[in-house]
């Protein structure tokens, strides 16, 4: 009986030990939190210490012009946190965005492009909000082949394309009179083109795993929807190859005869402006999967 009383008193002591010891370091971790928490905290204030928002904005200003995003962005956002109100706030909001996009982060520019556009729907920069994330979008995705090597872009996914035709369109339709109109345009000519040709890669596509009615469906839709592009006389040449395969020899020569008609001495802007050997290599490659 008493050795079963001692037993229990250890334990309880060993428990009471074991809780002290938990609960010191428990404190101890705390502590160097706060330890920390207040350099850094610290440091930042001694960083920014006596600026003001001009100090920011001048700061700011020359990182961006420099490429220095990553530092453009934490003096904007140090800027917004310390001056949330007054005159230029907005302005603050539009220059994040920008850095985040030419940081090439896109969701991100995007994310404070719609903020800006929800907080400030009557500023007179809200035009550029929506020009931006048009410009987000048309650029999203170009890596690092892309920028040294004539790659075929109409091949690629169109996801990003059609966000940015879209953006520009709404850009177009809700300022008709902004100074971004033109090129907005501009580009969305070029986004329409891009869009047709990635329709006539799909038919092809089709054609080389001989799915012979997909192949004439996709390249009838670029006839019927993209008009005026570069992309239709391809388009109808996989028509007639496919009709052909197809024995519709009627729509075969339709395909033809309308070919002949609009383009008696072949298409007018070649598939590749300048063929290279990149280009003929993309093309042997095909469609993306």
């Amino acid at each position: 009986m008493l050795q079963r009383v001692v037993i229990t008193m250890r334990l309880i002591f060993i428990k009471f030990l074991f809780i002290c010891c938990l609960a010191a370091s428990i404190q101890g971790c705390s502590a160097i939190k706060d330890v920390f928490s207040s350099d850094s905290s610290d440091s930042e204030k001694d960083l920014y210490g006596g600026w003001n928002a001009e100090r920011f904005r001048t700061e700011a200003k020359k990182s961006v012009d420099a490429g220095a995003y990553e530092k453009a962005i934490k003096l904007y956002e140090a800027l917004e946190s310390r001056y949330p109100f007054g005159e230029s706030s907005a302005q603050t909001q539009l220059d994040i965005a920008y850095a985040y996009y030419k940081n090439s982060d896109p969701d991100s520019a995007i994310a404070a492009a719609d903020r800006f556009i929800k907080i400030n729907p009557r500023s007179p920069g809200v035009d550029y909000a929506y020009y931006l994330k048009g410009l987000v979008n048309y650029n999203r995705g170009i890596g690092f082949v892309d920028r040294f090597l004539p790659t075929d872009t109409s091949q690629r996914d169109p996801g990003t394309a059609n966000e940015a035709y879209d953006n520009f369109a709404e850009l177009i339709r809700r300022f008709p009179s902004s100074k971004y109109v033109p090129d907005a345009q501009l580009r969305m000519i070029a986004l329409r083109n891009n869009l047709a040709m990635h329709e006539v890669h799909v038919a092809r596509y089709y054609m080389k795993r001989k799915a012979y009615i997909a192949a004439a469906n996709r390249a009838a839709a670029v006839v019927e929807k993209y008009q005026r592009t570069p992309a239709v006389p391809y388009a109808l040449q996989v028509m007639q190859e496919a009709y052909t395969e197809l024995d519709m020899k009627d729509f075969a020569n339709d395909a033809k005869r309308v070919y002949e008609l609009n383009y008696p001495d072949g298409p007018p802007v070649p598939e590749h402006k300048i063929s290279t050997l990149s280009h003929r290599v993309w093309d042997f490659i095909g469609l993306e999967k």
